[in-house]
């Protein structure tokens, strides 16, 4: 039995994709499937470099289609499979993850996201927050973790392999090219020695025993032949989302009660937005902080609680409006003024929230 690649905890200061390989094998995933695209091709490498010391196995494919197939079939064998991509890379991966929303299989996703459309950058943005959340045709299901900083690249990381194997959604978390190659401080930890339990996996296919007579038939669909049966089990399938949203749900805020304007962000760009407010705070502003961890689902009720406290919800991102569609979409019907700091491809500080504030503020 190879060891415990974490024992206990340990400080370490390094990249955020090493720090999404190592919780990949603190969360005891067997497999990783993978192509090559910056800003996530370390976590290729450091996961390559330290396998055979734990036992693991990795392929590369030819392209990311062949990756997100394979994580696919590594999940119907019974494997805690995961894959990395970002950009193009993250479109290409669309088509197999709708397969993968059809046939409830509990893949996992690491999208570092980059610049667009197209090649553009490979530094940084958020925009892939609309494609990662909503991608694929028809409306499939699944569940999006937007990280900050590198301790929840960890935390999510092995989040993630637990929310997937338990509700059977694709499971993505979405990083960005900043938290890729930044280092930072954290603290991995074997998640037994923080109570975490990993949910056991098991195999889609090649059960024992004769199907029908000792066991329930294996049947796995991603086509239907008529639309009442599509329907009825696309019907199922949102119910089950429905009933889990609530718990899937997380998100991080303060100081929303009594502010007349609430910064909403996500992921990187929530750093300076949780400064600012706390700077704006002590000049006196009532200004509130919130931030939804998950994407999708979205924490729907607490978005809602406070558009209908709050005057003004000031939306940041580094894009054009993907985090503020949703936001519209979660609170309709609410009036509150809707403002924005939008700069697509381009990282956010805290001094242009801050002064973006006091301009609103006037």
């Amino acid at each position: 039995m190879p060891e415990k690649p974490i024992q206990g905890e340990k400080r370490v200061f390094m990249t955020g994709n090493e720090v999404v390989a190592w919780a990949a094998l603190a969360a005891e995933a067997d497999i990783m499937y993978g192509y090559p695209i910056t800003p996530q091709n370390e976590i290729m490498h450091y996961w390559t470099r330290m396998l055979p010391k734990y036992g693991r196995r990795f392929l590369q494919t030819e392209d990311e289609l062949s990756a997100g197939f394979t994580t696919a079939g590594g999940v119907l064998a019974g494997r805690r499979a995961f894959t990395a991509t970002a950009g193009p890379g993250n479109t290409l991966m669309q088509e197999p993850m709708s397969m993968a929303e059809a046939m409830r299989l509990p893949v996992v996703v690491i999208v570092q996201q980059r610049g667009g459309p197209s090649t553009a950058t490979v530094i940084y943005s958020q925009q892939e927050v609309t494609m990662t959340t909503l991608g694929g045709n028809g409306e499939g299901l699944r569940v999006v973790y937007s990280t900050a900083n590198h301790q929840e690249l960890f935390d999510y990381t092995i989040k993630a392999f637990n929310t997937a194997w338990k509700y059977r959604f694709p499971t993505f978390v979405l990083g960005d090219g900043y938290q890729a190659k930044m280092r930072e401080s954290l603290t991995m930890y074997d998640p037994a020695s923080r109570g975490i339990t990993m949910v056991p996996t098991e195999p889609y296919v090649g059960k024992e025993g004769t199907p029908g007579v000792d066991r329930e038939p294996t049947h796995l669909r991603n086509t239907y032949n008529v639309e009442e049966e599509l329907f009825e089990v696309l019907e199922q399938y949102l119910a089950d989302y429905a009933k889990a949203a609530p718990e899937i749900a997380e998100y991080d805020a303060f100081d929303t009660d009594d502010a007349d304007l609430v910064v909403i962000s996500h992921g990187v760009v929530s750093r300076a937005c949780k400064a600012a407010v706390k700077e704006l705070r002590e000049e006196g502003y009532k200004v509130g902080y919130f931030r939804p961890i998950t994407l999708r689902p979205l924490p729907v009720d607490q978005l809602r609680e406070v558009a209908g406290k709050a005057k003004q919800l000031l939306v940041v991102e580094s894009a054009n409006g993907q985090l503020d569609r949703l936001v519209k979409e979660a609170i309709y019907g609410n009036t509150t003024e809707m403002l924005s700091l939008f700069k697509p491809g381009v990282g956010v500080t805290t001094e242009e929230v801050v002064a973006r504030v006091k301009e609103i503020k006037g």
